[in-house]
């Protein structure tokens, strides 16, 4: 007889972990004992959970690089002892969450699945109720080798599994709010699991070195989206607060081609602060080159994003510029893809 599988449960906050008083009908943040009152179906999982709580829960709007290092430090301090992790998540800002610990969970070989809700567990037609479910049955699956099925950063919501660096919350309301726009589910709930056969690529070309937490992230981030019309600031002394930009182009990768554009860029290659080109467009690629609007960017060095999304994009540059490296080992970095965040180039 096989070991139960350990999961861990980590609350940081968000809607799923609210739970209403039955006699005043006031919500508050969830305790183990009367989550599992809530959702009796956790007893029908043959699975061990534990769960720990943010010792001061947050709204997801207030996340950012010191809570993900909180979240990375719990795994970090308890991986040996888990088989995997649920982290329990506002819906706000999970993406860019989830894309964050996809780099900084270095040579990870256990599943991390973020979920959350629209609506709190305790409150009728919840969605968090099947949310919660299917997150700890995926984290607890195993192979036929017996070992576990995901091991990368996923988020399970509305009945899919997805690549964590892969999605983008695309509504408010709808029991289904979050996107894969340019990479499948790696999994499906119906009646039986079905899972993709993408699951896990990425560890075809991981290193077989331990699993480390990579703290270090450059927080110094500033997107610039591209609109008609926009102006651009030439002001250095601006710019020189920031070690990264991602710029979100029209289409394909498209930018001006007016002389203010160009002093811009190249003010951005003079202060070898490294850009990184994504599409605005819900799906597609970028695809410097293909168009003259783009030439003058691959020109500057401007980093092609390909299929990323602005989640990822972020979190990339963060992690890649926290190591520390030259302006030129960065920009390499950026370009190849780490944990299947964007599409390999297709060969000519």
């Amino acid at each position: 007889m096989t070991a139960k599988r350990k999961i861990l449960l980590v609350y940081t906050g968000g809607t799923i972990g609210m739970i209403q008083d039955p006699q005043t009908g006031a919500l508050s943040p969830f305790k183990f004992e009367r989550l599992k009152e809530s959702i009796p179906d956790l007893d029908n999982l043959d699975v061990d959970i534990s769960a720990y709580s943010f010792p001061h829960l947050i709204d997801s709007s207030d996340m950012g690089p010191e809570r993900w290092n909180e979240i990375g430090n719990v795994i970090r301090n308890n991986y040996k002892r888990y088989s995997g992790f649920v982290v329990l998540h506002g819906t706000d800002t999970m993406a860019f969450t989830a894309s964050a610990l996809s780099f900084m969970l270095e040579n990870l070989d256990k599943p991390v699945i973020l979920t959350g809700s629209q609506l709190p567990v305790g409150v009728l037609r919840s969605d968090g109720k099947a949310n919660l479910v299917n997150s700890i049955e995926m984290a607890a699956a195993v192979d036929e080798q017996g070992r576990a099925k995901v091991r990368e950063v996923c988020v399970c919501f509305g009945d899919s599994l997805y690549r964590g660096n892969r999605i983008t919350k695309y509504s408010a309301e709808s029991f289904t709010a979050f996107h894969s726009p340019n990479f499948p589910a790696l999994a499906k709930a119906g009646v039986h699991v079905k899972w993709s056969d993408k699951l896990n690529r990425i560890h075809a070309k991981s290193t077989q070195e331990g699993f480390r937490l990579q703290s270090e992230l450059e927080h110094r981030i500033f997107i610039f989206k591209l609109y008609p019309g926009c102006p651009f600031c030439l002001e250095s002394s601006f710019f020189s607060r920031f070690r990264g930009v991602v710029l979100e182009t029209y289409g394909s990768g498209n930018a001006p081609s007016c002389r203010e554009f160009e002093q811009w860029i190249k003010l951005m290659k003079k202060l070898h602060i490294p850009v990184l080109n994504v599409t605005q467009c819900a799906e597609g690629s970028v695809e410097m080159g293909k168009y003259a609007a783009s030439t003058l960017l691959q020109d500057c060095d401007v980093v092609d994003g390909r299929d990323m999304t602005t989640e990822a994009a972020v979190a990339k540059m963060m992690y890649v510029l926290g190591k520390g490296l030259s302006y030129t080992q960065s920009c390499k970095m950026l370009a190849r893809p780490l944990r299947g965040e964007m599409t390999e180039h297709r060969a000519l």
